[in-house]
Order: C-alpha cells, then sequence, then structure tokens
C-alpha cells in the first residue's frame, strides 16, 4: 500500500530519511504549510534565526564543522533575496547544503504576485543545482536528488523552489535505494596510469611540493595527506581554507600561502620545481600574478572536478578523482616500492632558511602601548582546548586567524575564502556549536564585522550558545583601511568606524555577556571565564588601531615579491 502524503509531509518526510538532526530557518507566508508540519514532529530540531541570511550561514557552519549537510528553509519573495549571499558563500567554498525556499502557487508565477521572485532565475549563479518543483509526483526525487548531489563529488548547495500550493497538494512518496544518476557520476577512482607517472615524477623531482588546498579536507581525506607527507618528506604548504589539514606543530608545514602567506611558504613554491596541487583551485589570493606562479615547475594536479583543473595554471599531469581514493592508491605504490627522502634534504633546508630569514613573529612588535591582535590569537591558542572550533568574518582578524592559531584537525576552521563574507562568522559559530555543543566554539571577528548580524545574539541566547565572539576592535575597516595606507597614500574613504556601539551593553541587552579589555591580563582572564558560561559571549579587544597584516603580496604582484614591513 502505497503512502500517501502532501508536500509538505514529504519535505519533514525527506529530512528524517536523510538523517538530518538540525535544520536552520526563518518562516514566511509561502512555507507556511511547511513549517505546520515542523510544529509536529520529533525528528529534527528547527533553529529560528533572525535573519535570513544567517540562517544560512549556521547551516553552512554545520556542514563544514561536520562534513554533514546543512539544511534550511526560508520563505518566498524577500526571504529568498536576503538567503542569497548565504548560498553564494557556500558555493564558492564548495559547502554541501539544502536550501529549501517556499514560493508562491503555481498559477500566480510569473504575475509579479506578492512576494514573487525568480528564485530559480537567481540561484542558477551559485548553487551547485537547482530546482523549481512543478508536480507533488516529482517532489519524493528531487528531494532525494537535491542531498545526493549536494554532498557527492564537488560539493556545494543545492537549492529547492516548492510552490506553496505543491506543499498542500497530496501525492506518493517514495525513496530510491542506491540511489544514483543516469546524468551524474563523479568520477571516483584516479586513472591508474596517471597516478604512476605522477608518482615518478614526484621521485624525480629536486625541490617537490604539497600543495594542500580545501578540498583535502571535503574529501575527508586528511588521515591520507598525512600518511602521503610522511612517506615522502616533501614539505607542505596550506590554502586558506586547508588550515587544520596538517598540524601546526608538523615540522613538514612551512604554512599558508598566498597574499597574506608566510615568506617561506610563498618562496617555497616560487622556487618549486614539481607542484602537487591536492583539491586546490588555484585561486588568484593564493598565486599572484599568474605568469610568474611556480613558472619553473611542473603541475600535478588531482582534483574530483575536471572543470578546475587547468582552468587558471596548466597541469601536466592531471588526475581526475576522489582525493581520499586517488591519495590511498598513491600511498599503496609509495609503501611498495619506496621513496628517497634524503634527497630532498637540501631543499628542507633552503625553506628553513626562508623560515629564518623572515618568520612570522617577525611581522609585528610588541611596543608595550597597545595591543597586538597577533599576541591575543597566540594567546587564545595557548588557553584554549585543542579542538575548539574557530570561525571568523572576514579582513585583518582573519588573516592574523590564520597566520597564528595552531590549527591541529581538519574542520575545526570555519571561515568565507571564496566569497569573503562579512557576516558570516556568528552564525556559521552558531551552526558549529548546535553540531557540538560540548567543544569551545570562538568566532575571531572585526567591530565591522560582528555588526552585519549581531541580531543572532539574540537566537544565540534563546539556544544557550555559548559562542565567544572576540572582536579585534581597531575602530575600522581594517583591511580596507590597510589598503588605502598602502596603495592610497592614506585617503582613509569610509573606513572610521570610531562611532560605535557599547558592546559590553549590547551583549546585555540581548541576554549574553560582555567584556571589554584593554590588556593582556584581562583577556586571558575574560577568555578563560567566557568558556565556563551558559550564554553567547562578546570579549570587545581594543586592539592597535593602525596594525597590518604582514607578509602582503600586492594585488597582481608575484608571490616571491611580499611587502614584508610597512615603509614609513
Amino acid at each position: 500500500m502505497s503512502l500517501k502524503l502532501n508536500g509538505s509531509q514529504m519535505v519533514v518526510e525527506a529530512m528524517r530519511a536523510e538523517g538530518v538532526d538540525t535544520v536552520f530557518g526563518y518562516p514566511g507566508g509561502a512555507v507556511l504549510n511547511i513549517y505546520d508540519e515542523i510544529c509536529k514532529q520529533t525528528h529534527f530540531k528547527h533553529i529560528l534565526t533572525r535573519h535570513e541570511q544567517a540562517a544560512i550561514h549556521a547551516a553552512d557552519g554545520y556542514a563544514r564543522a561536520t562534513g554533514r549537510v546543512g539544511v534550511a528553509f526560508v520563505t518566498s519573495g524577500p526571504g529568498f533575496t536576503n538567503a542569497i549571499t548565504g548560498i553564494a558563500t557556500a558555493y564558492t567554498d564548495s559547502i554541501p547544503m539544502v536550501v529549501i525556499s517556499g514560493q508562491v502557487p503555481i498559477g500566480l508565477i510569473g504575475t509579479d504576485a506578492f512576494q514573487e521572485i525568480d528564485a530559480v532565475g537567481i540561484s542558477r549563479p551559485c548553487t551547485k543545482h537547482n530546482y523549481l518543483v512543478k508536480t507533488i509526483e516529482e517532489l519524493p526525487h528531487i528531494l532525494q536528488e537535491a542531498f545526493y548531489i549536494a554532498r557527492s563529488g564537488r560539493p556545494g548547495p543545492v537549492h529547492i523552489d516548492i510552490p506553496k500550493d505543491i506543499t498542500a497538494t497530496f501525492g506518493e512518496w517514495y525513496r530510491k535505494e542506491n540511489f544514483s544518476m543516469q546524468t551524474y557520476k563523479p568520477v571516483q577512482k584516479g586513472n591508474p596510469k596517471q597516478i604512476h607517472k605522477a608518482l615518478e615524477v614526484m621521485r624525480e623531482a629536486q625541490r617537490p611540493m604539497l600543495y594542500i588546498g580545501g578540498g583535502v579536507i571535503l574529501a575527508e581525506a586528511v588521515k591520507e595527506l598525512r600518511e602521503l607527507a610522511k612517506l615522502t618528506g616533501i614539505p607542505c604548504v596550506e590554502t586558506l581554507m586547508a588550515r587544520g589539514a596538517l598540524p601546526a606543530t608538523d615540522e613538514q608545514l612551512i604554512g599558508m600561502l598566498g597574499m597574506h602567506g608566510s615568506y617561506a611558504a610563498n618562496m617555497g613554491m616560487s622556487e618549486a620545481d614539481l607542484i602537487i596541487s591536492l583539491g586546490a583551485r588555484f585561486d588568484d589570493r593564493v598565486t599572484g600574478k599568474l605568469s610568474e606562479f611556480a613558472k619553473n615547475a611542473e603541475v600535478i594536479h588531482v582534483d574530483v572536478d575536471p572543470s578546475s583543473i587547468s582552468k587558471l595554471v596548466n597541469a601536466n599531469h592531471p588526475i581526475v578523482g576522489d582525493l581520499k581514493s586517488v591519495l590511498t592508491e598513491l600511498n599503496d605504490q609509495i609503501k611498495k616500492d619506496g621513496f628517497d627522502k634524503e634527497r630532498l634534504k637540501h631543499w628542507r633546508e633552503l625553506i628553513k632558511r626562508f623560515d629564518e630569514l623572515h618568520p612570522l613573529d617577525k611581522t609585528y612588535k610588541e611596543d608595550g602601548k597597545a595591543l597586538k591582535p597577533q599576541t591575543i590569537i597566540k594567546k587564545m591558542g595557548e588557553i584554549l582546548p585543542k579542538d575548539t572550533i574557530v570561525s571568523t568574518d572576514v579582513g585583518q582578524h582573519q588573516m592574523w586567524a590564520a597566520q597564528f592559531f595552531p590549527f591541529n584537525e581538519p574542520r575545526q576552521w570555519v571561515t568565507s575564502g571564496g566569497l569573503g563574507t562579512m557576516g558570516f562568522g556568528f552564525p556559521a559559530a552558531m551552526g558549529a556549536k548546535m553540531a557540538y555543543p560540548d567543544r569551545v566554539v570562538i568566532n575571531i571577528t572585526g567591530d565591522g564585522s560582528i555588526q552585519m548580524n549581531i541580531q543572532e545574539m539574540m537566537t544565540a541566547t534563546e539556544h544557550g550558545l555559548n559562542v565567544i565572539n572576540v572582536i579585534l576592535n581597531n575602530n575600522y575597516l581594517g583591511m580596507v583601511r590597510q589598503w588605502q595606507t598602502f596603495f592610497y597614500e592614506k585617503r582613509y574613504s569610509a573606513v572610521d568606524l570610531m562611532m560605535q556601539p557599547d558592546f559590553v551593553k549590547l551583549a546585555d541587552a540581548y541576554g549574553a555577556k560582555g567584556y571589554r579589555v584593554e590588556s593582556y591580563e584581562a583577556f586571558e582572564a575574560a577568555l578563560k571565564e567566557a568558556v565556563t558560561l551558559k550564554v553567547p559571549v562578546i570579549i570587545d579587544v581594543v586592539i592597535d588601531r593602525l596594525e597590518n597584516v604582514l607578509p602582503m603580496v600586492p594585488t597582481g604582484g608575484a608571490l616571491y615579491n611580499m611587502m614584508l614591513e610597512l615603509k614609513e
């Protein structure tokens, strides 16, 4: 006997079938039927955020911290347009999500009805796939397919737009066993001949470099990566999105590369004769001037997405496949045939010399006058548990966190890399905290970014989410001010934030806890107390107003041409 459900019941049943335990969202007229069914069920929690963008970011943070598909519900019209920034954020960083939006009834589509918007048209450029549900018969298949697409291959957000009348229409509920698609079959295993050739090239290289991208974390291939690094002794650099792929204490890890990468990492990439790219996309913030990027190196590029290979940098040895599978095969061959690590001794010594010339610790200097953000972040690393989850917004604080926080494991680092979304950090931290209520979750933010989704203090208070927001407060839009210092002759246009709220009183108004600190001792005391509380926290840290993130590669410049100090 077939099971008859209406569209709203099908949505709820799909959540149960997919094992979803937490959904973030904001109701409205077009999704009222779905929300009525949410009220009746007990399979998952629904977290009401105070803005649709925050709902998407929270689902995103949940997905980044867990590796599972994040889920969010929003209504039509402005509810959906508010969600677009969050969807685009997830898309650029390949984060698996399913976003379900309400739509006006089918008969009103195209009539400029109240709260009607072309959600599918708007979301098409920033989703892995999207759907407008036209019949109740297709809804069960679409729901199952959406989760399959979101999590398989190169992950990404999938959008389902459901007209209100479909959510009230009854139809037959079904699910397929061993779901697959004829038109979408991501490659899992890499070509054995290409893998064998890549290993031959690795054995011949004198200055090889493992270039680790966020895809290693998305593919759950960290164990295999760490084994490859140990088996070969090849030096490693991480992108912003790959922080935690290797422990901060790993001797082979040179650090982060790119615009604000370490001197050693950028010089190592520039001097390499072989780049082994693992789940990285050669973003412009990593490569700098493309014609000068690793120009004397051959490139092995491993990625599950064939469209990423040779998109920006020509791959001499392309391997399309799941990173976990490809790295497993590489490691098996190395364990069978061996790898001469000793021949790379001089290469490793050269990189060590680069690090000794210009270590990150010399990019700033304590002057006894103002708090240095780099020191604040290092103190956080000393005080907090090793499994602390760190989210950030976007700006100087994000780069300082990436440079100085000692990440040990994957999925500790939750940040908007590709889109660079201010306002991401706090709701993303809430999503991570929902997933891991017993772990410390810190949002490192700026006085500009925190105000973009500050209303989520109410959400966090309501649910007892002890998310700790550390505001590195310089009364500026710091990164923009830094660029104006370097490249616009200190014309500080529209970046001064001297007029700002009292964050301690603001926290109190939301039922949270606030601190304002102006000494390292006060910061340590506040942080240690904050982790013991049951409410969200703001620690407003007064830092040096004119501190800069260094090193810095100017836009369009070569990686080896770094600004290492600010010339007065």
